[in-house]
């Protein structure tokens, strides 16, 4: 199969049966299609969606997301997870507010250069907002050209990766770019598949090496497993005499940078050291703990409800910190484990 051969095949079946009614296709803006993209960054459109929706309602342009607090962004991200992202996506908003006028770059390179966005990110932006051509390597293409070129290592690797970057520059066609983008992410979101590909429906099954192989269900190979290293921490849970939870924010960068998370400590003895906060240690009570995990790692956490000896206007001196309400939740970015730990305790569960 040609390249010629390749692009016509995959833009034929976008044109009958590819995605073209996805919010941010409504105006292919260059700021509508970065918000998306960043978005859809490990998280699947479905989950996607309703936040683009919420977000783009608030942010209706790159100066209004530029103009906004970084709590406010947090807060309408809290739940997509990944939240360098959303660090990211507002200091990119700044810069190209600030010393663009508003207007993105148009050149990959020149995107490049804004926080958050890679060479495929760049790609997606420039080809499908203005035509121009620029190849994208995202998850959902890997997959497809790992499985077509029926390549034998896991495509993480320094080799792969140029591998699949030189294929996908000699299969991306110089017209109609933005429709082959679109359509490359969306054939390997709803036919090529990580499990149970739909091969008989695939454009490309009479080209594809993996499917003459038999290696469809196999490919591409996985990433070599470790098994993640496990944390763990307590949170402690303090009221004051209204029911309210004390919070603290994180610093911006690490970690939950920027959100506002329950007091951490190792152990219950080191609070004020750590935190600044003199506990009642006979007032501590444990409750049941929860996972988090991480890309790297899995946080263990105990929930500790414990009171304060210095009375409940005591705040912690070494960050920011908050009285949160969970009846009345203030707009503010919390941390995923966080979030549920309020809303059980707003359910009235502890």
């Amino acid at each position: 199969m040609t390249p010629e051969h390749f692009a016509t095949a995959v833009l034929d079946w976008f044109d009958q049966h590819g995605r073209h009614d996805l919010p941010w296709q409504a105006e292919k803006t260059a700021y509508n299609t970065w918000i998306s993209e960043i978005m859809l960054q490990q998280t699947q459109v479905t989950t996607v969606i309703p936040y683009y929706q919420r977000f783009i309602e608030r942010f209706p342009d790159v100066h209004s997301l530029a103009d906004a607090a970084q709590d406010e962004v947090l807060h309408l991200w809290t739940g997509l997870g990944y939240y360098a992202r959303a660090r990211n996506l507002h200091k990119a908003a700044q810069q190209v507010s600030r010393e663009y006028g508003g207007a993105f770059p148009e050149t990959v390179e020149g995107l490049e250069t804004l926080p958050g966005i890679g060479r495929s990110t760049a790609g997606a932006v420039l080809s499908i907002s203005t035509g121009k051509w620029a190849p994208i390597l995202d998850g959902n293409v890997k997959r497809v050209l790992a499985r077509f070129h029926a390549l034998q290592v896991w495509p993480g690797t320094s080799a792969a990766q140029k591998k699949l970057w030189q294929w996908a520059e000699t299969l991306t066609p110089h017209t109609r770019t933005g429709d082959y983008t679109q359509a490359m992410m969306d054939l390997g979101a709803t036919l090529c598949t990580r499990s149970k590909p739909a091969c008989e429906r695939c454009p490309l099954q009479s080209g594809c090496q993996a499917l003459a192989s038999g290696q469809q269900n196999s490919l591409p190979l996985p990433r070599p497993k470790k098994t993640l290293p496990e944390k763990q921490t307590l949170m402690l849970l303090v009221r004051n005499v209204a029911g309210h939870v004390l919070l603290y924010q994180r610093p911006p960068s690490g970690l939950w940078g920027g959100l506002w998370s329950l007091p951490q400590v190792q152990d219950l003895r080191d609070t004020a050291a750590e935190t600044g906060l003199h506990i009642n240690p006979d007032s501590a009570r444990a409750l049941a703990p929860l996972r988090h995990t991480f890309s790297h790692f899995h946080l263990d956490i105990t929930p500790v409800e414990v009171e304060l000896l210095t009375g409940a206007d005591t705040l912690m001196e070494q960050a920011p910190t908050l009285w949160y309400d969970p009846a009345n939740p203030a707009s503010i970015g919390l941390a995923a484990p966080v979030k549920k730990l309020l809303g059980a305790t707003q359910r009235g569960l502890f």
